[in-house]
């Protein structure tokens, strides 16, 4: 049934972004989680947890049991009820009964209960991760994207460079070597549109894979998911508390609590487990009928249960306990791995920001404004060939570089996201 559902939920056209939209992150999150192969598995995994839930948890079968004997050498005819064919019927409870008194039962069901909140704090442990790679693909993404657009301007100025020294060249006013220069850098322009656009192609591929082979992938990427924003839960953050809540809601520290109850369940069962299953039964026999019968109708009550002589779950019981205390050592790294995760990851994101903010303060509007002034006076024969090729280089790299420091904070920013384990942008 579950199946059913998520593939209708995959075949759903919700989540289906508008013809000639541009592929916003929050609507590639909801591909994700609507769509993404990984995460309809570690739906289905908690499926599994479930079913094995609901086995741990039911009582054994009743076993009914009956026999049909001959005695041969009697003489059916020498008494009144006398037969020589027998029959027996017995039913047993199989220690269901004893099961549910010593809580064994109890103890399976709180273990498979704890296994199914594991599953599901696994899977979102997982989607968590998922969400990460589609964050840093689709900051990887538009980063190429971006840089394909720098690369086409910036392959469009050398161009025109190149037009207008080849009339220069033509009316004797510069040489060769100055032409040679500029057909240098319009070629080198064209190698990095190239590039990016190689970049951007690799990066859509990724994003459509972790969609679940989604086309909107195919399609432009918002632009403006690369501007720099200060998310507003990060303006005013402390790093204490970016730990304290990382530690109390992230889903894998979630797993690995049920796991150290699941663990400490079947810890108890294994020990509960050296009491024997004491079995009820009732049968019934006959031989003939009446008081002269070789077996008169009898009705018997009995009690069964395996003596420990031997196997007293000595073995079960050690692999229980060394796992609960695995489970509790998991837990305290897991928690230790989350603070650490955290710092780094705060750590990261306050560089990452400090670069953007660095960038977007003065060094953009400079090189600019650089780049315009050169320019005019490049054009006017106020400035030399080589003074122009550099404030181009000069615009490009830092164009590049700032682009480069924003796809960074966008990463930082959802590695910070992974490691706290909830949304921080608006």
């Amino acid at each position: 049934m579950l199946a059913l559902v998520l593939a209708l939920t995959v075949a759903s056209p919700a989540a289906e972004v508008p013809s000639g939209s541009p592929l916003t992150l929050p609507v590639a999150l909801r591909l994700l989680r609507e769509r993404g192969f990984d995460r309809l598995l570690a739906e289905l995994q908690v499926q599994v947890a479930r079913g094995d839930a609901q086995a741990a948890s039911a009582s054994a079968n009743p076993q009914l049991s009956g026999g049909v004997g001959h005695s041969f050498g009697v003489d059916a005819e020498a008494c009144a009820g006398c037969s020589a064919t027998s029959f027996n019927v017995s039913l047993s409870d199989q220690a269901a009964l004893w099961d549910v008194i010593m809580g064994k039962k109890g103890l399976r069901s709180d273990a498979a209960k704890a296994a199914i909140e594991a599953a599901e704090k696994n899977r979102d442990a997982a989607l968590r991760g998922l969400e990460l790679q589609l964050k840093q693909a689709f900051a990887q993404a538009l980063l190429a994207q971006k840089l394909s657009g720098l690369a086409h301007d910036a392959s469009g100025a050398a161009e025109r460079m190149r037009e207008l020294d080849e009339k220069r060249r033509s009316a004797g006013a510069i040489g060769e070597a100055e032409l040679a220069r500029v057909e240098v850098q319009a070629l080198q322009t064209l190698q990095l549109e190239d590039q990016a656009q190689a970049q951007l192609d690799a990066a859509r591929a990724t994003l459509r894979l972790l969609l679940g082979d989604a086309p909107e992938a195919d399609g432009p990427l918002d632009p403006a998911g690369l501007d720099f924003a200060l998310p507003p839960s990060l303006a005013q953050a402390s790093l204490d508390a970016l730990v304290k809540d990382a530690v109390e809601t992230r889903p894998d520290l979630g797993a690995a609590r049920a796991q150290v109850q699941r663990a400490d369940a079947a810890a108890t069962l294994a020990r509960r487990q050296r009491i024997p299953d004491l079995a009820l039964s009732l049968g019934y026999a006959q031989q003939g009928t009446g008081a002269t019968a070789i077996t008169p109708p009898t009705l018997t009550l009995g009690l069964s249960l395996p003596l420990p002589l031997f196997d007293q779950q000595q073995g079960q019981i050690t692999h229980a306990e060394a796992d609960a205390r695995s489970q509790q050592v998991s837990l305290q790294r897991l928690e230790a791995q989350t603070r650490a995760d955290v710092r780094q990851a705060f750590s990261a994101w306050t560089a990452a920001r400090n670069r953007v903010q660095r960038d977007e303060g003065t060094l953009l509007s400079r090189a600019r404004r650089v780049r315009e002034l050169v320019d005019v006076q490049w054009t006017k024969g106020a400035a030399s060939l080589l003074d122009q090729l550099d404030a181009q280089r000069t615009w490009l790299s830092i164009e590049s570089d700032h682009l480069q420091d924003l796809a960074a904070y966008w990463t930082a920013v959802a590695q910070l996201e992974a490691a706290v384990g909830k949304e921080l942008r608006p």
